[in-house]
């Protein structure tokens, strides 16, 4: 029997080699998902609120107003503005889980920035706040870190941002939202109102109606 000798590669079987090597490795570094709202009627124009030396700013998100079709959707992201002020001091950030339309803690998550609970936020720096200077009409948008937590409307959730003594969150301006559309809602109270553990009963503040400082809930 003749041996058969192998064909050397032609260059069109070595182009088509590459071009599906290319497409495999195109394929596996696909962009990710675009982020989409976890919660309804969220975004639009802000106002403002002042002074926040000392003072907890509670959010509620609502299980009655999360998408059901988010249920797949395993991380959370949390975005929150601000309107004025050189500098945010954060004493503590964390997102109280409870039963739907219950008050009682049944779950604790700490809510981070670049890997801690309680950043100093810098908001004349370009880095963090690219349009400057920040204003009403110009207000600076932080990400928080992107947190494990499937979102339940079965449960209602409430971020807690606690904002230190200090003369820098005096001046400090918070985005809220303009008009009552949006399906967050939120407070305000004095202290620190994010030390609190499973089965305390989430505390009550000063009406507001719309949300201090939390702009969107995000899945990334």
């Amino acid at each position: 029997m003749r041996n058969l000798k192998p064909k050397k590669p032609t260059l069109l079987m070595s182009v088509i080699a590459i071009a599906c090597l290319a497409s495999t490795v195109v394929a596996q570094q696909a962009p990710a998902t675009a982020p989409i709202n976890l919660v309804a009627g969220v975004g639009g124009p802000v106002s403002s609120s002042n002074q926040w030396s000392d003072y907890s700013a509670l959010n509620l998100i609502a299980g009655a107003f999360i998408f059901p079709a988010v249920a797949t959707v395993k991380t959370t992201v949390l975005y929150i503005g601000f309107t004025g002020g050189t500098e945010a001091d954060i004493g503590n950030m964390v997102l109280y889980t409870t039963k739907r339309g219950n008050s009682k803690i049944t779950a604790v998550t700490p809510v981070k920035l670049k890997g801690v609970s309680d950043p100093i936020i810098s908001l004349t720096n370009k880095k963090v706040c690219p349009s400057q200077p920040i204003s009403v009409t110009n207000p600076c948008v932080v990400r928080l870190d992107p947190m494990t937590l499937n979102l339940s409307t079965l449960s209602d959730y409430y971020f807690v941002m606690f904002l230190s003594t200090s003369n820098n969150n005096a001046t400090l301006g918070a985005a809220n939202a303009q008009y009552p559309i949006t399906s967050l809602t939120g407070w305000y109270s004095s202290g620190d109102q994010t030390r609190l553990t499973v089965g305390s009963s989430i505390p009550s503040g000063y009406s507001g109606s719309h949300p201090y400082f939390l702009l969107y809930v995000m899945s990334n």
